[in-house]
C-alpha cells in the first residue's frame, strides 16, 4: 500500500474511533466546539468549565473531519499534526471524563503525582570535568541567594593566541530545534578581542538575538551609572597599556602632599590585576542578588550584571562551561526546591475572583487568544491577576488561553483541574509542538468569530502584557468597516537558505516573506479571521511552520482576492521586551506582569525594571 494512502487510512481509523467515543459517552465537564469537514488533522477545541454559568454559548455539534478523495500530498505540518494527534489520543479520555467534586477549600490539595522537591545543592562528579563543554542541571532554577561556584584554571589552546572561556546560565524556554536562551553569558577573553586588551563580556541571548553587551575592560564603572544591589557593574583592574607609576615616584608624591598639608585619603586605592591568567587557579562565584548577578573571583568582586526583562532567574535551569578551561570542581548551593512551572499547587491561586466571566450572549469588540504551554501554570496565573482583569471588568472583550497537551500525565492532570476551575482554557487535542503553533492560531481565529463573534481578533503569548485600551485605540483608527492588520510589521524579510535556520525552497519558494506582524501580539479584523477559517475548512489554506509569517501570507492573499487590507505598523507592539508607552510588552516574567499591572492602575504605562 502506498505510504500516502496508508497515512490517510490511519487518520480515518483514528477519526472514526474518536467519533464513536464522543457519540456514546456523556461529557459533563467540557464543551466541544464545532468543526467543519476537512482533509487535514483538525484540532478540537475543548473549553473546560466548572459550572453551567461558565459554559460557552455555542452548539455542541460533535463532528470529525473525513479525508476527501482528492486529498493532496501530506506536507511536513500534516505529518507533524498526524503524529501529535495520535500521541494525544490515549490521554483524551481522562481529560474528557468528569473530575471528582472539588474541595470546599480555596486552595487545591497536593497532588499525589506532584514532582518531588528539587535539591538545594548540586555538585558535579570529577569524572565529568575532564573536558569542556560541561553541562550541569539546576533542576528548579535559581532564586535570590542562589550561588554557583567554579574552581578552574585557564589554559592555552593549541594554535590560539590566548585563552577564553564562557560560563553561562541557560534557560528552558527554547523553541524546538533552537539553542536555549542564555540568561547570563559570562565571557572572559584573556587577550581581548578587537581591542587587544583583556576584557570580560556579560550578555543575554534569545533565538540568536544577542542584546547589548556589558563590557568590563579595566576602568571602573562611572559613578553616575546604575548600581546593582549597591555594587558597581565593573571593577577596576590594571591594564598593560595604561600609565605605570614606580615606587620612587609614589614616595615623592606622598612627600610633596605631606609638605603642603594635603590630607590622606580615607580609602587607599589598590590596583588589582585582571582576575584571570593562564595556568592560574581561580575560584569564581556567581551569586543571585535582588537586582542582578554578582561575580566574585578569589573573593574579590569583579562584576555585577542586572537582571534583564524576559530572562528570569527561576528559568536558569542549566549551567554550561565551555572554552579553554581545566575544571577542578563545580557546585551550586541555596537552590530553590520548586519551580513555578513545575509546582502548580504552589503557584495557582484557586480564588473565585480570578475565574473567567461567562461568555457574553452578544458580539464583543475584541477577542484575545493567548498561546500557552501546558506547564506554564505561573504564567497563566500572572495573566489572570494582571491585564486579564480588564476583560472581567468589561463585557466588550474576552480572553482565553489556548493550550495543547503535555507529554507528562501529571501535568495534564493539573491542567485539567486548572481549566475546570477557572473556565478560561481552550484545550486543543494534540501533543504540543512548535511546528503546530499555526494550528493554535487558526483555532484562535475560529473561536473569535464562531464562538465569541468578535469584531477584532488578537493573538498573543502568555509572556505578553497587553494594554487592552491602547490596543483598541489603535484598531479604532482604521476606518469603519475596513479590513485591518495591526502590529509590529516586518517588511521585506528574507528566508535563510542555509545553516541551522534554513528554510527550503519546498517549504517557501519565494525570495521574500510577505509583510507580517511579530507573533507576540497582533490584531486582525473579523472578516480576515472568518476568511482564514473558511479557507482552512475548504482545504485551501496554505500552512507554514512559522505562524507569524503564515498570518502575513493569509492576510496578503485576502487583500489580493477579497478586499484591500489596511496595514498598521507600530513598534509599540514591542517584540524584544518592554519600553515605556508600550501597547504590548513581550518576555515578561510573572513578577513583571504583576508589576506592570500595578503601574498601569496608577496611570503609568512605564516598564518595570528587571529587579
Amino acid at each position: 500500500m502506498p505510504p500516502k494512502r496508508a497515512c490517510r487510512l490511519a487518520l480515518m481509523l483514528a477519526a472514526a474511533g474518536y467519533l464513536c467515543f464522543l457519540l456514546f459517552l456523556e461529557l459533563p465537564s467540557v464543551s466541544v466546539a464545532p468543526l467543519a469537514t476537512a482533509d487535514r488533522p483538525r484540532r478540537r477545541e475543548l473549553e473546560a468549565r466548572s459550572s453551567s454559568t461558565a459554559a460557552p454559548l455555542r452548539p455542541h455539534t460533535r463532528t470529525f473531519p473525513t479525508p476527501r478523495a482528492n486529498s493532496s500530498s501530506a506536507s511536513s505540518i500534516d505529518a507533524a499534526a498526524s503524529s501529535a494527534f495520535a500521541a494525544a489520543a490515549p490521554l483524551l479520555p481522562d481529560l474528557l471524563s468528569p473530575s471528582a467534586p472539588a474541595s470546599s477549600s480555596s486552595s487545591p490539595s497536593p497532588s499525589p503525582s506532584a514532582p518531588a522537591s528539587c535539591p538545594a545543592t548540586v555538585s558535579v562528579p570529577r569524572d565529568r570535568l575532564a573536558s569542556t563543554p560541561v553541562a550541569v542541571e539546576l533542576p528548579c532554577g535559581m532564586a535570590v541567594g542562589s550561588r554557583v561556584t567554579v574552581v578552574a584554571r585557564p589554559r592555552r589552546r593549541d594554535g590560539a593566541a590566548s585563552s577564553q572561556f564562557m560560563v553561562e546560565l541557560l534557560g528552558t524556554k527554547a523553541v524546538q530545534g533552537e539553542e536555549p536562551p542564555r540568561i547570563l553569558h559570562f565571557n572572559p577573553r584573556l587577550a581581548g578581542d578587537f581591542t587587544g586588551r583583556p576584557v570580560i563580556e556579560l550578555n543575554t541571548c534569545y533565538r540568536m538575538q544577542w542584546a547589548l553587551p556589558q563590557r568590563c575592560e579595566g576602568p571602573p564603572s562611572r559613578p553616575e551609572d546604575d548600581r546593582v544591589d549597591g555594587e558597581i557593574k565593573c571593577e577596576k583592574w590594571t591594564r598593560d597599556d595604561g600609565p605605570k607609576t614606580d615606587e620612587s615616584s609614589s614616595n615623592i608624591k606622598w612627600l610633596l602632599d605631606s609638605l603642603i598639608g594635603k590630607p590622606e585619603p580615607d580609602e587607599v586605592s589598590v590596583d588589582q590585576a585582571y582576575p584571570f591568567a593562564e595556568g592560574k587557579l581561580f575560584v569564581l562565584t556567581i551569586t543571585a542578588g535582588l537586582e542582578g548577578y554578582h561575580v566574585n573571583v578569589d573573593g574579590r568582586h569583579v562584576a555585577s550584571f542586572p537582571y534583564r526583562t524576559g530572562y528570569n532567574l527561576e528559568d536558569a535551569t542549566g549551567l554550561s562551561l565551555n572554552g579553554d578551561l581545566d575544571i577542578e570542581s563545580i557546585s551550586a548551593a541555596h537552590l530553590p526546591k520548586s519551580h513555578p512551572s513545575f509546582d502548580p499547587q504552589r503557584y495557582l491561586e484557586m480564588s473565585e475572583q480570578w475565574k473567567a466571566s461567562p461568555l457574553p450572549t452578544e458580539p464583543v469588540e475584541l477577542f484575545i487568544g493567548i498561546l500557552s504551554a501546558a506547564n506554564h501554570f505561573a504564567e497563566r496565573m500572572a495573566v489572570r491577576k494582571s491585564w486579564m482583569i480588564a476583560t472581567r471588568r468589561s463585557s466588550n472583550s474576552v480572553a482565553r488561553f489556548f493550550v495543547a497537551l503535555n507529554g507528562k500525565k501529571e501535568v495534564n492532570e493539573e491542567l485539567k483541574k486548572e481549566a475546570e476551575f477557572f473556565g478560561d482554557i481552550v484545550l486543543v487535542p494534540f501533543m504540543d509542538s512548535y511546528d503546530l503553533v499555526v494550528l493554535k492560531t487558526i483555532a484562535i481565529a475560529e473561536y473569535g468569530v464562531r464562538v465569541v463573534q468578535a469584531k477584532y481578533v488578537m493573538k498573543c503569548d502568555d509572556d505578553t502584557f497587553v494594554r487592552i485600551d491602547a490596543v483598541l485605540d489603535q484598531v479604532k483608527k482604521v476606518k469603519n468597516g475596513g479590513s485591518m492588520y495591526v502590529g509590529n510589521i516586518n517588511y521585506y524579510h528574507r528566508p535563510l537558505r542555509s545553516g541551522k535556520w534554513a528554510v527550503t525552497y519546498e517549504e517557501w519558494e519565494e525570495e521574500v516573506y510577505p509583510p507580517y506582524a511579530n507573533g507576540p501580539g497582533y490584531v486582525i479584523s473579523s472578516d480576515i479571521a472568518e476568511y482564514i477559517v473558511s479557507e482552512f475548512d475548504n482545504q485551501k489554506l496554505r500552512l507554514f511552520k512559522m505562524e507569524d509569517v503564515s498570518m502575513g501570507m493569509w492576510v496578503q492573499k485576502f487583500s489580493k482576492t477579497r478586499q484591500p487590507v489596511e496595514y498598521s505598523h507600530d513598534v509599540k507592539f514591542f517584540q524584544a521586551g518592554c519600553f515605556d508607552g508600550y501597547y504590548t510588552a513581550h518576555y515578561q516574567s510573572p513578577q513583571h506582569m504583576i508589576c506592570l499591572w500595578r503601574k498601569l492602575q496608577s496611570g503609568s504605562a512605564q516598564c518595570c525594571n528587571a529587579r
